[in-house]
């Protein structure tokens, strides 16, 4: 009798501390967005930019422990657009460890960068994350949304050009209400191109030339292809920035000048011609 009662207390000492506790549902806790690496959270008005780089962070709890005191977990991230289109290529990871004594309360900490897309439009997004304990069979899923920030630019079936402004300079925040230059200046402008089509991959290729008339209407300058973007991407740019800039001689004539934008669209087979005016007095 005496050895029934001391073998299994014998075993129970044995066990490491994790083995004994009661399992806990498998969870994704503390899911955290930052600016930086373990920086602190942000909440989910925060406007991220395009271009910028998400810093994501989520604990894991509730995993199965094996015999020999072995985990193994998956997990799978996408970042997903208001339509539901990924932004980057779904991130998957395991997580393959084993547990010494002390680990009861141990949880596995998952870290990822994701970055904003550079063309993108503002508006809520969100991060959707699955983990999976392989050797329970049990899955968790949990999503947190986040702002993207930036300009808004209106979108098109067809191809157009939009939000054309004159500036004083390159770097002018604020468009010219009037677009009026003297001779010798640099004139400067800027404008978005969308409703171009995409192909496989989400290839796109678009190109603009630029004129500009007198003011008898004659043709002072032209370059047919002054700018290209033939490139592909992952996720879809929504639009397209352009800008130019124009040195006027000082002995540029006064009166009334018109700039003639021409875009094309390879991959939609589309053009669209707009044109400009400005003044030299």
């Amino acid at each position: 009798m005496l050895l029934r009662v001391i073998a299994p207390a014998l075993l129970a000492i044995g066990l490491p501390a994790w083995a004994s506790a009661p399992p806990k549902p498998l969870a994704i806790l503390k899911p955290t967005l930052s600016q930086f690496e373990d920086g602190p959270a942000v909440g989910s008005d925060f406007p991220f930019l395009p271009g910028d780089t998400i810093f994501f962070s989520f604990l894991i709890q509730g995993y199965k422990a094996s015999e020999d005191a072995r985990i193994h977990l998956q997990y799978q991230i996408d970042a997903l657009d208001p339509d539901g289109v990924r932004l980057v290529e779904t991130l998957r990871r395991d997580v393959k460890t084993e547990l010494a004594p002390e680990d009861k309360d141990w949880m596995p900490k998952a870290r990822q960068s994701i970055v904003v897309p550079p063309l993108i439009q503002p508006g809520l997004y969100q991060i959707v994350v699955s983990v999976k304990d392989l050797l329970a069979d049990r899955e968790v899923r949990t999503e947190l949304p986040f702002r993207v920030g930036g300009r808004q630019v209106a979108p098109s079936d067809t191809l157009v050009l939009r939000n054309f402004r004159f500036l004083r300079s390159e770097d002018d925040p604020q468009p010219l209400v009037l677009p009026v230059y003297r001779p010798g200046d640099t004139l400067w402008a800027r404008f978005e191109i969308v409703g171009f089509r995409c192909a496989e991959q989400n290839r796109i290729h678009v190109e603009y030339g630029l004129s500009v008339l007198g003011p008898t209407g004659k043709t002072l300058y032209s370059e047919p292809r002054a700018a290209v973007e033939e490139a592909a991407s992952f996720y879809p740019k929504h639009y397209l920035p352009g800008s130019l800039s124009l040195n006027l001689q000082p002995n540029a004539q006064r009166g009334d000048y018109t700039i003639v934008l021409t875009l094309r669209d390879d991959v939609g087979k589309q053009v669209f011609q707009a044109r400009y005016g400005f003044k030299i007095e």
